[in-house]
Formats: C-alpha cells, sequence, structure tokens
C-alpha cells in the first residue's frame, strides 16, 4: 500500500488563497491526498475567508497560519502557489516535487465595505476551486 501524496499550497501570508484553497482541496479531494497550507511571511486566517467558505460548506474555522518552515522536512509531492510572491520566494523542495503556480488576486487587498470585501473573497475562492478542479484531474491523467 503506497502512502497518499501530499500537497503544499503556499501563498505570502497564508490568510486567505491558500487558506481556501487548502479547504477546498481537501473537500474535492476527499481523503485521497494530505493537504497543508503555508506561507513565506505567515499571519493569521482572515475571517472574510472563514465566512466565504462556510458559505460552501467548508469550516477552516479552526484552521491557522504556519510557515512553510514548518514543512521542510516533510516528503511534499505536489507545491501549488496561488499567488506571485509565493512563486519567487518559494524555497527549493527535492527534485521529484512537482510545482505548479497561478497565481490569484489578492481578496484581502480589497476596498470597500464589508460586502464588497467578502464578494472579492467569494470571486477569488471560486477561481480557485476551478484551478483545483483541473489540478486533480491533470494529476489523475497523468497518474493512470
Amino acid at each position: 500500500m503506497s502512502r497518499k501524496k501530499k500537497v503544499l499550497i503556499l501563498c505570502t501570508g497564508n490568510s486567505a488563497r491558500s487558506q481556501m484553497a487548502e479547504g477546498l482541496l481537501r473537500h474535492i479531494c476527499r481523503d485521497e491526498y494530505d493537504v497543508y497550507s503555508a506561507g513565506t511571511k505567515p499571519s493569521f486566517v482572515r475571517p472574510e475567508a472563514i465566512k466565504a467558505m462556510s458559505e460552501i460548506g467548508i469550516d477552516i474555522s479552526s484552521n491557522r497560519s504556519k510557515s512553510v518552515e514548518e514543512f521542510a522536512d516533510t516528503a511534499i509531492d505536489f507545491v501549488l502557489t496561488v499567488c506571485d510572491n509565493a512563486n519567487e520566494s518559494c524555497p527549493i523542495f527535492p527534485a521529484k516535487t512537482k510545482g505548479f503556480h497561478h497565481s490569484f488576486e489578492d481578496p484581502a487587498a480589497a476596498v470597500g465595505d464589508d460586502k464588497t470585501r467578502l464578494a472579492a473573497f467569494r470571486k477569488v475562492r471560486d477561481e480557485i476551486a476551478d484551478f483545483l478542479r483541473k489540478f486533480v484531474r491533470d494529476i489523475k491523467k497523468s497518474e493512470a
């Protein structure tokens, strides 16, 4: 029996995009992969990310912002970077680790009232979900 593949999702603060991606990929893959998220400069999980995810039935309220350094000794199979900064400053993983990059707008940078800000988180959440579904399809094809 082979071990489950490990996926690490990175962004800068591990506060919104990577947190939502972690919750989404766990939901999409169920128990198929071990999924983690981290940041190059971790901060805190944004309440808007928690709310946007709860609206689609995914609870990330107990998640915490983690540093990529926490995964230095973990055998990671796939690294997904979801912002340009993380892609540029991503630590070097072993050659067998496959990297994927897609830059999403930072919803935390959205300006306006609560309704406007939450709309930005929803938009990015849905874009990330589409990206992750394609990622999973592509990986399954390549492993077939």
